[in-house]
């Protein structure tokens, strides 16, 4: 997969794994770790499904309804891809935190769902449930942050407040914060992340 990897000053740290929105790219999500976790090594990961000149990191069926064959495939290679560039970069492959944004962090969302240990943790702004009906592995050791907008056009608080409840049930300790805004993110949200990243991982 299409990538950055940035070595960091402070090796105890989890390496934070990048995931942009529909239509971003490996390049995008840089300046938010800058602003969430400057001495972590960093991951940034381009989606490589195509949908009309938008880069994704699975497919879609409409707005709001994922192609679910596709999803679980992709979280496949994706989870893969992190074993192998853990060998490459030499890194922890058990501490890995990611940071992701909308169809990123839909991704992420789904690495843990369906893949054990696949994260230490997980910063997830604009996110959906990845999927229904499933068996969530136990998730007590991996915490999650959850930003979220009021008015998002594209996520109703209900579908929020559903994947809270999923994580929750599989005893993740989970950080909401709520803004205002849509589906756009704000400065109010990342600096919460900041926070809760430095009490999670810094400060231990």
């Amino acid at each position: 997969m299409k990538h950055i990897f940035n070595k960091g000053t402070n090796k105890r740290l989890p390496v934070l794994l990048l995931l942009h929105g529909t239509g971003g790219d490996e390049r995008d999500l840089l300046p938010l770790a800058e602003m969430i976790a400057p001495e972590a090594s960093v991951l940034s990961v381009k989606g490589s499904v195509n949908e009309n000149g938008m880069a994704r990191f699975f497919a879609r069926l409409r707005e709001g309804v994922f192609d679910e064959e596709d999803l679980i495939f992709r979280t496949k290679e994706l989870n893969t891809f992190l074993d192998d560039s853990a060998k490459e970069y030499g890194f922890d492959r058990s501490n890995i935190v990611a940071l992701g944004y909308s169809n990123g962090a839909n991704i992420a969302a789904s690495l843990m769902y369906h893949h054990e240990h696949a994260l230490k943790g997980g910063i997830l702004f604009h996110a959906m449930v990845p999927r229904r009906g499933v068996s969530i592995p136990d998730l007590h050791d991996s915490p999650v942050f959850i930003g979220a907008g009021n008015k998002d056009p594209l996520i109703p608080a209900d579908e929020t407040e559903e994947l809270i409840r999923n994580l929750k049930e599989a005893k993740s300790t989970v950080t909401e914060y709520w803004t205002d805004g849509g589906h756009e993110l704000r400065r109010e949200e990342v600096d919460a992340a900041a926070e809760w990243f430095k009490s999670n991982f810094v400060e231990k």
